[in-house]
């Protein structure tokens, strides 16, 4: 029978080769408001990894008081246009569908960058999230901010992209459907009637001047799921009134109200989140309205995906996480090797790095954004050689399976009894439990790929000269760090607390001097197992590097747990008491100082190298263990020749410094990709 996300799909003139789409969100990667090399290169791939439709330019702005705050493009000029038409014709040779999204942000945007501009909205209604107070739009920006899409629009077409995507969902146009933003008394504002009178102005006009050999949908919200927002009700009769006018080719549905940190969550939900949460809002719209509905929110396997379009739920389904963690998984598909999909695992890296004005990478798949210098798919090497990795981490386990993917022949030595290394503490407790999914997936690669493995061995000089390899990555990670105040060695480190190897009970002080995943994880598994946990951290706001969605959801997860917090604090003495632990705090700011009592202290302060395995063999090396850097910033590698040694030594992860699984998995695949 065959798979039914292979269909093929009539989307207006457009025939699409499969029900899987990529959709529109912006990677952060334009250069002046254009989509350059990076950009194209970026859904080109998908392209090649053979998806139906990929929409690009997410919350592409077609006005000057439009600014970009996450890296959008700008269609609002005509030097554009030669950037859009490589970028169409770059998916459209791989036979991929493409379509442009285009918007005004409305309020959801600052003023203090660009034109520094007045936001504008339908009310003088502040989002939390980008934290402006919108000027109330007269009726003459209204009528400007209609011809900046028609002419947006006209630019799209022009550049050979077969459609465009008009993003009412939290932008301008449905800021004037909320009820709970339109707050205004004229013809744009009261009833539903009137306030989805701009959206469809934008949309007649639209389709207007680009005639009918031309996609239009529309990206629109099934239920704002906050109260006084928009309802079920109220979004069925905008998608009604939407396929009334007979001037739509699909819609795109999505829930939820990302008007803060916890409603961008919701809407693009992180690990610790439901899967596909609102797929059965989809499938209601859908028995409800005849125009083609593409969902995505959630769906990260095709298993899900699958379900999706067999059951009629929706007509196309998203996803676009899913294709940044493995833009081939279509390509996978039709060779019979589904088993074989790299699997996001919801860390939403990718999302978050944007919120906090970085530009997209994926936390597992090191190649995207990167695809000048990085392959997706690995090629053979022109001669089969020896190689010896010491480190069954993601890193160490990324080094084995891009080595093993040039063709040559590798042995992997772990002193765990299992792979994974960190990802195996990181999984404890509730909060990042599908972590384990990145190194579970690197495993079943390994074993595809026939990699020896010696578990439960440390290897030292003798185990690795004995192979007689040609190459060796020390991938050996790093111990838990300490921190330097009299009387650190009565606290126990957050590995001790996540591995089991102490018992914790009671009051529980966590010292978090990092700020990352860490500290979260450490305090979730205490509160999980019955402690009270007080988290102290030196920043301002505790879990500062876990910011956007993966933020929102670990601190509601921890605040419903009965986390303490306490901000802009450290510890600077610690002592025995009668029966506890003394610990003396400090106000960073103030330097204010007070003794508090626990039953136990626990540190999170990153990671010590784990080194000296690389330091024993640099002399028995040509290079020294030193790779040329700037080669490396260039995607290149040369390994300088220091002496006639017997193998090219490289360390890579946390055997370096201490930094995160990213950065591990890029390191291993910029370097082993050239061997």
């Amino acid at each position: 029978m065959a798979d039914p996300l292979l269909q093929e799909f009539q989307l207006g003139h457009l025939t699409l080769r499969n029900r899987i789409v990529s959709t529109a969100h912006a990677p952060s990667y334009v250069e002046g408001g254009h989509p350059r090399e990076r950009y194209r290169l970026y859904h080109e791939e998908k392209a090649k990894g053979g998806i139906g439709l990929t929409l690009m330019g997410g919350s592409t702005n077609v006005s000057p008081d439009s600014p970009s705050v996450f890296g959008q493009a700008y269609a609002g000029d005509d030097t554009i246009i030669p950037w859009l038409s490589e970028l169409a014709q770059g998916v459209q040779r791989h036979g991929s569908g493409a379509i442009l999204q285009i918007t005004h942000l409305g309020r959801r945007t600052v003023w203090d960058d660009g034109d520094w501009l007045p936001v504008m909205g339908p009310s003088r209604t502040r989002e939390r999230a980008h934290r402006a107070v919108p000027k109330v739009m007269e009726p003459e920006d209204i009528a400007r901010v209609v011809d900046d899409y028609i002419a947006a629009a006209a630019r799209v077409q022009a550049s050979g992209f077969d459609g465009v995507e008009l993003l009412v969902h939290s932008h301008l146009l449905g800021q004037f459907l909320s009820p709970l933003i339109n707050l205004r008394d004229d013809d744009y504002g009261g009833t539903l009637e009137n306030r989805m009178r701009l959206m469809l102005e934008v949309l007649d006009a639209v389709r207007g001047e680009t005639g009918s050999n031309f996609v239009i949908g529309l990206r629109v919200a099934m239920d704002e799921e906050t109260e006084g927002g928009l309802t079920p009700e109220d979004c069925l009769a905008v998608a009604r009134a939407i396929e009334a006018t007979g001037q739509a080719d699909y819609l795109n549905v999505v829930a939820c109200a990302p008007y803060d940190d916890l409603g961008l969550a919701r809407w693009i939900p992180p690990m610790g989140t439901p899967s596909a949460p609102h797929l059965g809002l989809a499938a209601a719209l859908r028995r409800e309205v005849r125009l083609p509905i593409l969902h995505a929110g959630g769906i990260a396997d095709t298993a899900t995906a699958r379900h999706a379009i067999e059951s009629g739920a929706v007509d196309l389904v998203g996803m676009t996480r899913a294709h940044i963690a493995d833009p081939h998984i279509v390509a996978k598909l039709m060779r019979g090797e589904e088993h074989r999909i790299r699997p996001c695992v919801g860390m939403n890296y990718c999302v978050d790095r944007v919120n906090t004005g970085k530009s997209t990478v994926c936390g597992q798949n090191a190649a995207t954004g990167r695809e000048a210098v990085m392959p997706h798919v690995i090629t053979k090497a022109g001669q089969r050689r020896k190689a010896v990795v010491v480190g069954g981490g993601p890193g160490g386990m990324e080094a084995a399976r891009v080595l093993a993917e040039r063709g040559h022949d590798v042995t992997l030595f772990e002193a765990a009894d299992r792979l994974g290394g960190q990802n195996v503490l990181a999984a404890s407790g509730e909060l990042r439990r599908n972590i384990i999914g990145v190194t579970d997936w690197l495993a079943a690669e390994l074993e595809h790929l026939g990699v020896t493995q010696h578990l439960n061995t440390y290897a030292e000089c003798d185990d690795i000269a004995v192979l007689e390899p040609d190459f060796v990555v020390i991938a050996t990670g790093g111990l838990p760090a300490g921190l330097a105040f009299p009387g650190a060695e009565l606290a126990v480190s957050s590995w001790d607390a996540l591995s089991g190897a102490v018992r914790l009970s009671g009051e529980v002080l966590v010292l978090d001097e990092m700020g990352t995943q860490a500290g979260a994880v450490t305090a979730d598994a205490l509160l999980s197992n019955g402690a009270q946990v007080t988290l102290a951290s030196p920043d301002r706001a505790p879990h500062q590097e876990v910011s956007g969605t993966a933020g929102a959801i670990v601190l509601r997860g921890l605040y419903a747990k009965g986390i303490r917090y306490r901000a802009d604090t450290d510890c600077i003495r610690l002592k025995r008491g009668d029966n506890r632990l003394v610990a003396r705090m400090r106000n960073v700011l103030t330097g204010e100082t007070s003794d508090e009592t626990f039953d136990h202290v626990v540190t999170e302060a990153g990671t010590t190298p784990m080194d000296e395995l690389y330091h024993a063999l640099k002399d028995q090396s040509r290079n020294n263990g030193q790779v040329d850097v700037q080669a490396l910033t260039e995607g290149r590698l040369h390994l300088p020749v220091a002496r006639d040694g017997r193998f090219d030594l490289v360390r890579i992860g946390d055997a370096v410094s201490s930094r995160n699984m990213a950065a591990a998995l890029y390191d291993a695949l910029r370097i082993c990709c050239h061997v």
